[in-house]
């Protein structure tokens, strides 16, 4: 498994899981949640809780082509760790670059690796530009991005964070892999854990909920503020399904494209339901999964057993 990643409190429930019931090969760190400096930092936190050797490529500080309207720091905190003030971590970083690794990594395991984008798609996307068969050479493409009806989460109506952040990347991963998995924002919504039963897990597990129960305490109170009722794992509904992909209940297969140009819609992920633009089916759009084996596996990532 090779994770792109811009950490963020959901992204370390899910580095969390992928270490839990995978082999991670690496984490690729785009700016997204907040700044590159804060993400590629919480990424070599995750790396030293965990006591693992998994490298940390840093990448793209901004997006392709415009600077971003917005960050996430209001929901994860000004370091996207909740600002819990965690020391210097000893894991280091690599000289390579992201987009660099993600392209070696692939040559070196072709057809082995699953590509879990739970970030803006910069690194993918300049991957792309810099050689256009990576898809090739991926086993999986499995992308937490997008509002398939529109019900987005950022100050344009339509569009979800991820894609928002940087439409032009988004647009040229779509457009250059022929097929992919998408775990939506209103997926993860439907998937929300109930808040007294994911305490009772905190409080069950290891050093590793301990830490989750820190660094989730921001993101929980925005959440609270703003009538997000439940525990949104965003990018943890998008990692089991890279885990495992029987999770998934229904599926569809439609053509997903970006809009980029939309005075209201910039960032939105447009879903030809009908088959109206006669396009082949890019994306395959997780609808529904089994939340009892959802659940199992966030549990085991905090350190509970059975």
């Amino acid at each position: 498994m090779l994770i792109d990643t811009d950490p963020g409190v959901d992204d370390a429930l899910a580095i969390l899981m992928a270490h839990a019931h995978a082999d991670v090969a690496g984490l690729s760190v785009a700016a997204g949640n907040v700044g590159l400096g804060h993400t590629v930092r919480n990424a070599r936190t995750l790396v030293d809780l965990i006591d693992a050797r998994t490298p940390v490529f840093a990448g793209c500080s901004s997006p392709l082509v415009r600077r971003p309207e917005e960050d996430a720091a209001f929901v994860h905190g000004s370091d996207g760790f909740g600002d819990v003030g965690f020391p210097e971590p000893q894991a280091g970083v690599e000289d390579e670059s992201a987009a660099l690794a993600l392209l070696r990594l692939t040559r070196e395991r072709p057809g082995e690796l699953t590509l879990v984008a739970l970030a803006p798609l910069t690194n993918v996307a300049l991957a792309l530009r810099l050689d256009p068969t990576l898809p090739d050479r991926v086993k999986r493409l499995v992308v937490m991005g997008g509002a398939v009806t529109g019900h987005g989460n950022t100050g344009k109506v339509p569009a979800e964070f991820n894609v928002g952040f940087d439409p032009e990347a988004a647009h040229v991963v779509f457009e250059a892999f022929p097929e992919f998995d998408l775990v939506d924002w209103e997926a993860t919504l439907r998937y929300a854990f109930d808040d007294a039963e994911f305490d009772h897990w905190l409080t069950a597990g290891d050093e590793r909920a301990r830490f989750f129960g820190q660094v989730f305490g921001t993101a929980r109170a925005y959440n609270r503020q703003n009538d997000r009722s439940g525990v949104i794992a965003a990018d943890a509904l998008a990692m089991a399904v890279a885990i495992d992909p029987s999770i998934v209940v229904r599926s569809e297969r439609r053509h997903v494209a970006v809009e980029l140009d939309g005075r209201l819609t910039r960032g939105a992920t447009v879903v030809d339901w009908a088959g109206r633009l006669k396009r082949p089916a890019n994306a395959n759009i997780a609808l529904e999964i089994d939340a009892g084996r959802f659940a199992a596996m966030v549990r085991r990532a905090l350190g509970i057993q059975g």
